[in-house]
């Protein structure tokens, strides 16, 4: 265990107030739709080019673990993500904003933020050399499985017909075709545009397929946004510390969860909230509560996503390899100060690196007070804007959000299209959740599967190189379990039901 002269630089009064403002900024960034974490980051990075590094990586760190909490309050007051990560919030977020519990649900955000950044960190002290190795252990048919993997939540995500969320999960993929192919260069569905040579965005797709359903929604229904309820005690601190206490072990495995999806370099967030989530759900009593507003599904997902900060740093500093975007921008920053990453970086530059995972912790500590009272403020304050101010002001943060990401005017008109398509499909019964996880995971399989193809058939055997590794073959078995579990519980719960009307 490093010695305690680091803590002691970490909290010095700078340090602290550096954490604290770092942490301030990040929520609020992160709260703004299509303000992504990434671009907290490296919009603020010029500001710690004056520091010292210890004090410039804690900088950056609180910047990081803010931004992605902060990305939870539209996520839950305006069921539109601030961040990627903050996609599976609104599944239960909204719902129980809309139904007058905002407050409590924002309290719960932030216990369990800050959780699963402590445990995020706590793996990044302890575990930081050997947990790093284990990123090295994945090739490009390993991703290909853990895209598949993910793909197989769409099952999770269905919101009464599993029919439309395939199909849904399956327009995702082909959107993700558009562009030049992820191997091999070859031109996709551009239709001979130039714009869309680089493909869909994820963010403007992000911002289009959940913002603008919520916005036409906001025109067209008189009904009040959501309700304040019978009870507002700005907190509820209480009941949200003993909701935490009643899903420990959700929010343990969750938590567990974002840390190892953070240390896949390229994972991210997004990917592990989906993966706690569907793991949350699946051995609930109650399954079919959530999505109608289940604490356990938020708890999961903000642990989670927190937790991938502290492990997304295991390969960016044992390795040099970031393990999620945000961190590819702090790396950067690091090399323009001077620090050499890599093993030797705990050793030659010990009180660098043990320094910020201090500092780490104290801003994730910092977190609760700062978002439980930024909480309480945004709550009440989006509970009180009249509907005629608060459908123009998101809608001008959803332009500003996927213009700003590229300086890209074609990026907002993909959001606009996007946004129309989703709104139609809604009133269908097509979710966006399944389409969002298509998109995502739709360049990651492809450029697994390609990868791993061309490697196979150099050895003399694609299926060998599919089937015969090991990770695979235990990636492999969780995707039979997931496809195959959703069939054994109706088939059981079905004929528990009969015996019990016998």
């Amino acid at each position: 265990m490093p010695g305690i002269e680091y803590l002691l630089h970490a909290l010095s009064p700078m340090s602290l107030l550096i954490a604290f403002a770092g942490v301030l900024a990040g929520i609020l960034i992160g709260a703004m739709p299509g303000l992504t974490a990434t671009m907290a980051v490296a919009v603020l990075v010029p500001f710690t080019f004056g520091m010292e590094p210890g004090v410039a990586l804690i900088a950056l760190g609180a910047i990081y673990t803010g931004a992605i909490y902060g990305g939870a309050y539209s996520a839950i007051l305006l069921k539109t993500p601030g961040t990627p990560s903050s996609i599976a919030t609104t599944f239960d977020g909204y719902p129980m904003a809309k139904r007058g519990d905002g407050d409590l649900a924002l309290t719960l955000a932030c216990l369990a933020s800050v959780f699963g950044g402590l445990v995020g960190a706590a793996f990044l002290l302890l575990l930081a050399p050997p947990l790093a190795s284990v990123a090295l252990s994945f090739g490009p048919v390993e991703y290909f499985w853990l895209a598949i993997f993910g793909l197989t939540l769409i099952a999770s995500l269905s919101e009464g017909s599993l029919i439309k969320s395939l199909i849904g999960g399956c327009i995702g993929l082909l959107l993700s075709m558009i562009g030049v192919a992820e191997v091999g260069g070859d031109v996709r569905f551009t239709g001979d545009s130039q714009a869309l040579l680089g493909g869909i965005d994820i963010v403007s797709a992000l911002i289009g397929l959940y913002c603008v359903p919520v916005l036409l929604e906001l025109v067209a229904s008189p009904d009040p946004h959501m309700r304040l309820g019978s009870r507002v005690s700005s907190y509820r601190l209480g009941e949200g510390m003993r909701q935490c206490w009643k899903s420990r072990f959700n929010i343990m495995r969750s938590s567990v969860i974002g840390t190892v999806v953070g240390i896949l370099p390229g994972a991210g967030g997004s990917i592990a909230s989906l993966i706690a989530y569907s793991e949350a759900r699946r051995v609930a009593k109650q399954p079919e509560k959530f999505g109608t507003g289940e604490p356990d599904g938020l708890l999961a997902t903000e642990s989670s996503n927190n937790a991938t900060v502290g492990g997304g740093f295991i390969p960016t500093l044992v390795l040099g390899i970031p393990g999620t975007p945000p961190d590819a921008v702090i790396l950067g920053a690091l090399l323009v100060q001077g620090v050499r990453v890599g093993p030797q970086l705990f050793g030659e530059q010990s009180e660098i690196v043990y320094t910020f995972i201090y500092g780490l912790f104290i801003a994730t500590v910092l977190m609760l007070p700062v978002g439980l009272l930024v909480g309480r403020y945004a709550f009440k304050s989006l509970v009180g804007i009249p509907k005629a101010l608060l459908a123009p002001s998101v809608a001008f943060l959803t332009i500003l959000g996927s213009y700003a990401v590229h300086n890209n005017a074609h990026e907002v008109l993909q959001m606009v299209l996007l946004g129309g398509f989703a709104w139609v499909m809604a009133s269908w019964g097509f979710s966006a959740s399944p389409i969002v996880l298509g998109l995502i995971l739709g360049s990651i399989a492809e450029g697994g599967f390609v990868q791993g193809y061309l490697i196979g058939s150099a050895k003399g055997s694609a299926l060998a190189e599919f089937f015969g590794r090991p990770i695979s073959i235990g990636i492999i078995v969780f995707i039979l379990i997931g496809l195959m579990y959703p069939l054994l519980t109706r088939r059981f719960g079905k004929k528990e039901i009969k015996h019990e009307y016998a």
